[in-house]
């Protein structure tokens, strides 16, 4: 099984849902995240006052997969969160060794 971690701009967040929805993922874990990359956030004005903006508002994906599964969630998620323009995110891909389904006790794939 795969764990595939996706760092997205919010409003990419309906399309990247409906992506993964396409590939037949069944489930997904959605966190509200602040961060940044090279981007190194940006300047605004408020009242006449210049701030710095460090962290920018992102989401954060969490899936897991079937080994096999994981090219084609990985494919959704890049395509649909992508504008080609900077900070459109990362994808992380890692090992699980194992998964239980707490409800019912299901090990592995049966409880994804």
């Amino acid at each position: 099984m795969k764990k595939i971690e996706a760092i997205i701009k919010p409003f990419k967040l309906d399309e990247v849902k409906d992506a993964l929805h396409e590939v037949g993922v069944s489930g997904i874990t959605v966190t509200e995240a602040k961060g940044f990359g090279r981007q190194k956030g940006h300047t605004e004005l408020y009242r006449g006052a210049e701030y710095v903006v460090d962290f920018l508002p992102k989401v954060k994906l969490e899936v897991i997969v079937a080994d096999g599964q994981a090219e084609a969630v990985v494919d959704a998620i890049a395509v649909a969160a992508k504008t080609g323009r900077i900070g459109d995110g990362k994808i992380f891909v890692s090992d699980i060794q194992t998964a239980i389904r707490i409800r019912t006790g299901e090990q592995d794939e049966a409880a994804i």
